[in-house]
Order: structure tokens, then sequence, then C-alpha cells
């Protein structure tokens, strides 16, 4: 089912941290695909799936990591980068396992559009340097008001 013309779709994005032995923030690179930017886990909530757990799947999904809801941060709307269609994304603060590796690979799991996919993921410490892929990072700032970004956008090549 689709929904009308102009109603926005409907999405997650979690912030997930790390609390050991300082803040950092789960993100990941597409492996082969620079251009994509580095991001946090987001996607679209499933007809009649609470926001809560359409964050934990999306999470689990494209980074294979377990968290837990701490809080909603807030609700952004704005279009798509690349369509220009409609987007309503609900952001929400999660607290990963403190035993959580640095660094991995994972294969993203799923039916989205990047089901199958290699994600590079990493903890990097908070604040982040420059800004992420679509200004995801907008929210940091309403989980804790010393995370907001500074400086301009990451390189690939940085791993903080």
């Amino acid at each position: 089912m689709t929904a009308p013309p102009g109603t926005p779709r409907l999405r997650v994005a979690a912030y997930v941290v790390r609390r050991r032995p300082v803040p950092a923030l789960l993100v990941f690179d597409h492996v082969g695909m620079a251009e994509a930017g580095t991001q946090v886990p987001a996607g679209g909530i499933r007809p009649g799936e609470p926001p809560e757990r359409a964050v934990l799947r999306e999470t689990a999904e494209e980074t294979g990591l377990t968290a837990t809801v701490v809080r909603r941060l807030g609700v952004e709307e704005k279009p798509h980068p690349q369509t220009g269609l409609p987007r309503r994304t609900t952001f929400f603060l999660l607290h990963a396992p403190d035993d959580a590796p640095d660094t991995w690979l994972h294969q993203v799991g799923g039916e989205g559009g990047d089901a199958g996919l290699t994600f590079a993921c990493r903890f990097t410490l908070l604040p982040l340097g420059g800004p992420l892929a679509d200004r995801q990072d907008a929210w940091l700032a309403a989980a804790d008001p010393a995370w907001a970004t500074l400086g301009p956008p990451p390189r690939p090549a940085d791993r903080s």
C-alpha cells in the first residue's frame, strides 16, 4: 500500500553511544561507496511498527549490534537529498553494550534497498569533527550539548 502523494515517509535514526571509556558514536561507511558518506543507522518504519521497535531493528540490520533505547530526541521533517520526497525522521538515543567492538564489518540484513551491502562500522569519539552525511548529526546536541558537531566534514580516511 502506497501513501498518498505529499505524505512523508516515516523513518527513524539511531545515535548509538558506547559510554566506555568516553562517549563514542556508532557510525558506518558503505564499503566501496565512499560517496554515500559516513552515516548512523537509519531507515523506514514498517506499517504498524512502533518507532522504538523500528530503530532497534534498523540498528541490528545495518550494524549487527543489539542496543537499548534510552529516549526520543526529536523529529525532523526534510526532503530526501536525492529525490526531494518528504521524510519525517524520529531521532533516538540508544546505548550500546560497553563490550561492543571498536570496529567491524557487517553485511546488511533485512529487506531494504541496502540488504546485502557491507558496512564498515566503528565507534568514533564525541563530539564529531564534522557533520555526517545528510546532516544526520543535527540532533546530537539534543542528547548532550557537549556532543554538538564541530568543524568541517570528516574525510573518509579519518578514523577517530
